[in-house]
């Protein structure tokens, strides 16, 4: 049940920053939106011990850094996409 949950919250966390970055008319990338809501709840707890001086410790954090990582993973992850679709 616990997995359950943190898919549910990772996607909804994702889906979040698909909203926050605009969605540009499309619908929302669950693809994305899962791995972005996961991998950014580790990547806010990184920035949040980096902010707070705690070194480079990867650690899982709250909502509020979760929604802040998953923002950041899902802007490079568009750009990532963006400019290896204009090199093609």
């Amino acid at each position: 049940m616990l997995i359950i949950g943190l898919i549910l919250f990772g996607m909804l966390i994702g889906a979040a920053a698909q909203f926050i970055l605009g969605r540009s008319g499309r619908s929302i990338d669950w693809g994305m939106a899962l791995v972005s809501g996961l991998v950014g709840s580790f990547v806010g707890g990184l920035v949040f011990s980096l902010i707070a001086g705690d070194g480079l410790e990867l650690q899982p954090s709250g909502i509020i850094g979760s929604i802040l990582g998953a923002v950041i993973v899902t802007a490079l992850w568009r750009w990532r996409s963006r400019s290896s679709g204009a090199a093609a």
